[in-house]
């Protein structure tokens, strides 16, 4: 997800934008061009996770899972990489997994997001560990991660995947590998270009060949 798009998803939960221009929103995000605020606006309503009354100015997070014939449709947006951040965030939504909403452990604000690469493959999510082709269920509402937590995140707009570590030493945030694989850890300063769209909260295993 582009980072202008996480802002203004945060600032639509936070704060009444109903009425206003779009350049009075995107002074709450420091963004000068209005044009740009329409552009990711409008691709948060065609993904789906907002809702535009254009007619009335007003603007809504719309939940990102639905129940569709007792299934959970849980939209897939993109891929993200288990080793270094390479694989471009995908601003549209590919398809939807349909799941059990018994098989799930949140069932509202989530989405799904496919992994690709292998250094995650000793993680822990429960009892599951993230090997390529999984689907991970992320939820959008968790943007502030405990040390351990397995995270999605945006780094200059590219999507990966790691664990957070907060190194209150050196006062700086580490992503860190899981891995079969000696991969290095990923630190990120404070001016960097930085997202986090969620908290990993489940793995959905690929099917094994038969």
């Amino acid at each position: 997800m582009h980072k202008i798009q996480g802002q203004l998803l945060r600032l639509i939960e936070e704060k009444n934008l109903n009425g206003l221009t779009l350049r009075e929103i995107g002074n709450f995000i420091g963004e000068k061009f209005p044009q740009k605020i329409k552009h990711h606006l409008d691709q948060l309503e065609k993904k789906g996770f907002i809702i535009i009354n254009h007619r009335e100015k007003s603007y809504s997070r719309k939940k990102l899972s639905s129940m569709t014939k007792g299934l959970l449709s849980v939209p897939i947006v993109g891929t993200a990489n288990c080793g270094a951040a390479t694989i471009f965030a995908n601003e549209n939504i590919e398809g939807y997994l349909k799941i059990s909403k018994t098989i799930l452990n949140k069932c509202k604000n989530i989405f799904a997001i496919r992994a690709q690469g292998l250094s995650m493959n000793q993680s822990n999510i429960g009892g599951k560990n993230i090997e390529d082709g999984d689907y991970l269920i992320i939820d959008s509402d968790d943007t502030s991660p405990q040390d351990g937590d397995i995270i999605l995140s945006v780094i200059d707009d590219m999507a990966n995947i790691k664990k957070f570590v907060w190194d209150e030493e050196n006062n700086q945030i580490v992503l860190v590998s899981q891995s079969t694989k000696d991969i290095p850890p990923i630190y990120i300063h404070e001016d960097d270009s930085f997202l986090i769209n969620g908290k990993i909260i489940q793995v959905i295993k690929k099917p094994k060949t038969i």
